[in-house]
């Protein structure tokens, strides 16, 4: 069965509790189990990985270039929080990876907030961009992944 990666960035490990009128109550491990399901249901399996740390992102998304190079994964829904903003490193690992599909998805609205926030290194790279829709964009993100890049 292939994988697809639901890679999380700074602070999504404080889901639930860190400004839930903005990301709402839903904790990291409930996101995790909706994504679960949604791939599940699609025919995949989902490897959820979230860390605070812009070298352990990236060593994932090069994980999984391989494991798309070797036809084991699908590709990628990546929220990268914070850095989106800030990380050129991000940009070039998902472009270093040649192919693998990674969908940008963010919980808020981030053209609707702060300008710093309204600029995205991420998405030049991107395959497809989800965002506002709150935690249900991951499974659009989960699911668009698969209209578009193929069945099991």
């Amino acid at each position: 069965m292939k994988k697809i990666l639901i890679l999380n960035g700074p602070n999504l490990n404080l889901l639930g509790t860190r400004e839930p009128a903005l990301y709402g109550n839903t904790t990291l491990p409930e996101l995790e189990a909706l994504c679960q399901a949604t791939a599940s249901r699609l025919g995949f399996a989902a490897e959820c990985f979230q860390s605070n740390w812009e070298g352990a992102l990236i060593d994932k998304i090069h994980d999984y270039g391989r494991l798309y190079q070797a036809g084991a994964a699908l590709g990628c829904v990546f929220n990268p929080g914070a850095l989106t903003h800030t990380s050129i490193a991000l940009f070039d690992a998902i472009q270093a990876v040649a192919g693998l599909p990674v969908i940008e998805c963010h919980i808020s609205n981030v053209h609707a907030r702060e300008s710093f926030r309204q600029h995205s290194w991420v998405s030049p790279a991107a395959a497809g961009i989800v965002i506002g829709f709150g935690v249900h964009g991951y499974a659009l993100a989960i699911e668009g992944l698969v209209r578009k890049y193929g069945a099991p």
